[in-house]
């Protein structure tokens, strides 16, 4: 597919412009040098979206020898975030838990350096807070910061709902469909972590084909947040498969075109969803 001592160009088959000008592709920095899944050449790009339709020409070769494989550290950092977040969500550790760095650092097996991003990471999701001479733990909030999460939510969720319902395409709604059916194997085995995904995930789904990307962006902004509270709703006995119903609502809905209807769905989602929080909190589950 590619010989040696060449410089051809690779041309990108959609938009006719050479590799690194087409937008379907990304740079990634391994020491300087920019490389497509194939092996590594200088001047080339790697392909991020996939089934690009890419036609290889020669160009000039980097044996692959030289091409430096050492694991980056911004991986071991989002690993970090990742790990503490569903630690979090799962209720591992709860709302008022004080982190301490050196017992978090052996559990995870992170460099103090790395969990420290981490942390610097989760505050900005206001996951965790970390107060000068003492340290981060997991904020715990107030019914009233809870209240003001849920306003929004039901103000963005129910909107999206709706324009999506009249903008979605067979295959995104079939995409929908799955990972509703994800989250019903989810909610019928009792995963909570894997319930709080799932969810996220439909909603990720219906947020994209929203046709607003304004709106899907501030959703975003508060999906850790959402991710938190859904963890606590859904651990009372019976709100996850009533999750499901309500979900599958909405889903119809949305199957059928029908904007009112899903726009309603999506508001009774939102209100129990936000009854059974209201629940989990006073009861300190």
């Amino acid at each position: 597919m590619v010989s040696r001592g060449s410089s051809t160009r690779i041309v990108c088959q959609s938009c006719n412009l050479a590799i690194w000008q087409c937008r379907n592709l990304e740079a990634d920095n391994l020491s300087g040098t920019r490389y497509l899944s194939a092996g590594a050449w200088h001047g080339a790009s790697r392909v991020t979206r996939p089934g690009s339709p890419w036609i290889f020409a020669p160009i000039e070769w980097k044996p692959m020898a030289d091409l430096n494989l050492r694991v980056s550290t911004r991986t071991v950092q989002q690993g970090t975030v990742d790990k503490i977040r569903l630690a979090i969500f799962s209720g591992l550790f709860k709302p008022g838990t004080r982190l301490v760095e050196s017992q978090l650092c052996a559990q995870l097996g992170v460099s103090r350096p790395s969990l420290r991003e981490a942390l610097r990471s989760l505050e900005a999701e206001r996951l965790i807070e970390i107060v000068p001479n003492k340290g981060p733990s997991v904020p715990a909030l107030s019914w009233a910061q809870a209240m003001a999460i849920y306003e929004v939510r039901e103000l963005l969720e129910v909107e999206a709902a709706g324009q999506c319902a009249a903008r979605i395409t067979e295959s995104e709604l079939r995409a929908l469909e799955d990972s509703l059916t994800a989250f019903e194997a989810a909610a019928s085995s009792k995963d909570g972590m894997a319930q709080v995904t799932t969810a996220a995930e439909f909603y990720a789904i219906i947020l994209a084909n929203c046709g607003n990307p304004v709106l899907e962006e501030v959703h975003r902004g508060l999906l850790a947040r959402v991710s938190f509270f859904r963890g606590r709703s859904m651990s009372l006995e019976g709100r996850a498969w009533n999750s499901f119903l309500e979900m599958r609502e909405i889903f119809e809905a949305i199957a059928a075109r029908d904007a009112k209807a899903a726009r309603k769905a999506a508001k009774k989602h939102v209100l129990k969803a936000k009854a059974a929080a209201k629940v989990a909190m006073d009861s300190n589950i």
